[in-house]
């Protein structure tokens, strides 16, 4: 009887060894490479969130733009009102850039005519452009101050 007693104990001893080290350094390896792909999908969860926040924000500011463009007095300088946007959201002033351009009509009716760079001759724009703009196209151009988001918008006013 003390026999079968002390092989249940030599038995029951081996069975209740613990982990190899081999063992706990391939489950620690397995639960690294786990978190790391984890920690891989937060990080890049966190960046895209940030983009589509700087995107919202600059559509915000080129719609706030255009709208503010599209409102005012025909003039030379429309810069102030993409600045002014800009500045709404709390960004630099140089985040935001304006082209304008104005239609010049062909000279017979089968030439269409074509849009040239400027603005038009208002007080205090150049003389060498004309008075008589019935078009213009203002482009928009709005970036992010981290850079990585920019939208442009064309408003084209016309006393027609």
């Amino acid at each position: 009887m003390f026999k079968r007693m002390r092989q249940r104990r030599t038995t029951a001893v081996r069975n209740d060894r613990g982990f190899t080290l081999i063992e706990i350094v391939i489950t620690v390896v397995l639960l690294g490479t786990v978190v790391v792909a984890i920690m891989s999908a937060v990080v890049t969860a966190i960046g895209a969130s940030g983009t589509a926040r700087s995107a919202a924000r600059v559509e915000t500011a080129i719609v706030n733009a255009a709208d503010r463009v599209n409102r005012a007095p025909k003039k030379c300088d429309y810069s102030i009102y993409a600045k002014a946007a800009v500045q709404t959201e709390g960004w630099d002033p140089s985040q935001a850039s304006v082209t304008q351009e104005y239609f010049v009509p062909g000279a017979t009716a089968a030439d269409a005519g074509t849009w040239a760079t400027g603005s038009t001759n208002f007080p205090g724009c150049s003389a060498d452009e004309p008075t008589d703009l019935l078009v213009q196209r203002v482009t928009i151009r709005i970036t992010s101050p981290d850079g990585k988001v920019t939208r442009a918008i064309e408003v084209v006013k016309s006393d027609v």
